[in-house]
């Protein structure tokens, strides 16, 4: 989220919300002068109506988009609906692989040879919505889970608002056939292998 406070998007960041009234990012976006507002999932009774109740809020502040940082909710099929191709998320992996938790980890464990960051469109299918940026990075020998995840967040804090604004100047949208249509061709043709050719 930080890092989207601090990329001079072409666009107002209307409010940052919280589930949680102790996250570190609400006192960011404060002392960036942006509005702040809480809404604590364990006052209601079910993701239901905590999803409408957090829908109602976000509506007070007409967003055109609703991106995702750092929201650990699973989010329900309605909620989705309401704001489709206008809800975007980062997942800390190249999906569709690893989706959910301990995404590091789980690479780690597998062997892979890369690993990345992924920003999607938001759909009801978890971790599974239309791509729209990926970054990948090598994995090293002796990468732990924690210098692969810092690896990945610097990504993370680079494509992120890429996507946020290419979104902004209406040079993406998701399709009608659940796929994102680019309004510019800039793509790099370079391959990224790890370990490298010798």
């Amino acid at each position: 989220m930080q890092a989207l406070l601090e990329a001079g998007l072409p666009c107002r960041i209307a409010a940052v919300i919280s589930n949680r009234a102790d996250a570190g990012g609400l006192k960011i976006a404060q002392a960036h002068g942006v509005p702040t507002a809480v809404i604590e999932h364990r006052d209601y009774a079910d993701r239901d109506s905590f999803d409408a109740a957090l829908a109602a809020l976000i509506d007070t502040f007409h967003p055109d988009f609703v991106v995702l940082a750092g929201f650990m909710r699973i989010l329900t099929a309605g909620f989705v609906a309401r704001y489709h191709g206008k809800l975007v998320n980062i997942h800390p992996s190249l999906l569709p692989a690893y989706g959910g938790l301990h995404t590091h980890m789980r690479a780690l464990q597998d062997g892979v040879k890369i690993h990345g960051c992924t920003v999607h469109f938001v759909t009801a299918d978890l971790d599974h919505g239309p791509i729209i940026i990926q970054a990948a990075v090598p994995v090293l020998c002796d990468d732990t889970e924690q210098a692969l995840a810092a690896r990945v967040l610097h990504e993370e804090h680079r494509i992120y608002p890429q996507a946020i604004r290419w979104l902004c100047m209406d040079q993406i949208e998701l399709g009608d056939k659940g796929k994102v249509i680019f309004r510019h061709s800039k793509q790099s043709g370079a391959a990224l292998i790890s370990p490298d050719l010798e």
